[in-house]
């Protein structure tokens, strides 16, 4: 599972609220266990009233601070982009001209031999495409990559035809800084020694792979035990007990209730049938998309490898994977998948412009009638009224279902809370 917050939250009997919340106050003071004179304990009270309207404007300004920043950013972004769109207005350019513009062309000349060749341009064989507007074909790549001119030379510093450098590490976090797509290459990754073939299905479905199965070098564990014995360990990892599919993995979204969504509970809310191909955002080991999988539903799960072999795992147990951040555009057509599932993974640590740019991307894949099933999305109290409703409303979302529950991992008056919900796109 991808980078998010502790998942620890109330039983599955979590708090089932309306969507709307306002932000908690701490707990009263406890008075002095001896009852003081009248005159005392009136200034003691009266002391305790102060404290907590003092305590109630201050979180209301923190609020109203974090809100007004949050308005700022946006105001810039919007100005940022006029600002373009009327340099543009004043400048009109054709897209050949964009790509012939000398600053670029002059920064992949200056790039090695392999990268230049790797990125473009490239003449078109049969001369200008009327289909492409263009006589030449770029390879994509993130635009990020050009900011980076270092990283991606060393990328692209291997021999032709040989094995590629174990460099999954530095490749995926050149995917987290904005290069993403990576560039092809023409090289050979590394292969497992002694691999053998998978696990057959269904039984691939809940196996541990042999750990032959792929390349440990890029990670501190070196085997699927070590895996395995993460979840025993103290402190918080991400994803720390996800390879163990004998643990709780093995009883994910088999109950309903609370913030807890039930496959089953989920599935019926639409024809039987209907719902039969979609996508986990951030899915970890692959748990959710084997649980659809039993039920005849293909489910795409993208995840990175933090320290972990999560994309070859998912793979091993006969899923589709994919090596995807959550930056990137979703590489499906519109109006196709029937549902998209996240657990955690889109939640309030993604800026807000971006969280909304991916939630029109995912309104987009979405065929009409298609389900948006947010799992644990984690915020503080005074975000859920003031940024998340407004904008999944904005999105265009129907809500089906919605649950909010308080996080119990941390002090109360920290006022932080999971919402689960089940959105339905329009059918018109």
């Amino acid at each position: 599972m991808d980078p998010a917050p502790s998942t620890s939250t109330q039983s599955p009997n979590a708090l089932n609220t309306s969507p709307s919340l306002s932000a908690g106050s701490p707990p009263p003071l406890s008075s002095a266990s001896s009852t003081p004179p009248t005159a005392t304990f009136r200034q003691l009270t009266a002391n305790q009233r102060q404290l907590k309207a003092t305590h109630r404007k201050l979180t209301a300004s923190r609020s109203q601070i974090d809100d007004l920043t949050k308005q700022l950013k946006l105001n810039n972004f919007i100005v940022g982009a006029l600002v373009k769109d009327l340099r543009r207005l004043k400048n009109p350019t054709s897209a050949n001209q964009i790509i012939n513009d000398p600053s670029i062309l002059n920064y992949i000349n200056s790039l090695p031999n392999e990268t230049k060749l790797a990125i473009g341009p490239h003449k078109l064989l049969l001369g200008h495409s009327s289909q492409m507007g263009s006589d030449q074909l770029y390879l994509p790549i993130g635009g990020a990559c050009l900011e980076y001119k270092d990283e991606l030379t060393q990328y692209m510093t291997y021999t032709v035809g040989g094995e590629c450098p174990v460099d999954d590490v530095f490749a995926q976090r050149l995917m987290l800084k904005g290069c993403e797509p990576l560039p092809k290459r023409r090289c050979h990754p590394k292969a497992p020694a002694g691999y053998i073939n998978p696990t057959p299905l269904p039984g691939s479905l809940w196996a541990t792979p042999p750990d032959t199965s792929i390349v440990w070098d890029p990670y501190t564990c070196k085997n699927y035990q070590c895996l395995i014995d993460r979840g025993k360990t103290q402190g918080f990892s991400d994803c720390k007990d996800c390879f163990n599919l004998q643990g709780r993995e093995k009883s994910r979204w088999l109950f309903d209730g609370g913030l807890y969504y039930g496959i089953e509970q989920v599935l019926s809310m639409k024809p039987h049938g209907t719902i039969r191909i979609g996508l986990d955002i951030g899915g970890g080991s692959g748990t959710f998309a084997a649980r659809m999988k039993e039920r005849d539903v293909t489910i795409i799960t993208t995840s990175m490898n933090f320290d972990r072999p999560s994309n070859s795992f998912i793979s091993s147990r006969g899923l589709l994977s994919m090596h995807l951040s959550i930056s990137q555009r979703l590489p499906f057509f519109e109006n196709t998948l029937d549902i998209v599932h996240s657990m955690h993974v889109l939640s309030n640590w993604i800026p807000d412009a971006m969280l909304e740019f991916t939630l029109y991307d995912i309104y987009r894949v979405l065929r009409p009638g298609g389900l948006l099933w947010l799992d644990h999305f984690f915020c503080l109290g005074h975000q859920l009224n003031a940024t998340y409703i407004p904008m999944l409303d904005g999105v265009g979302f129907k809500r089906l279902r919605w649950n909010v529950g308080l996080k119990l991992d941390r002090r109360v008056d920290e006022n932080e809370w999971y919402f689960s919900a089940l959105l339905e796109k329009p059918m018109s």
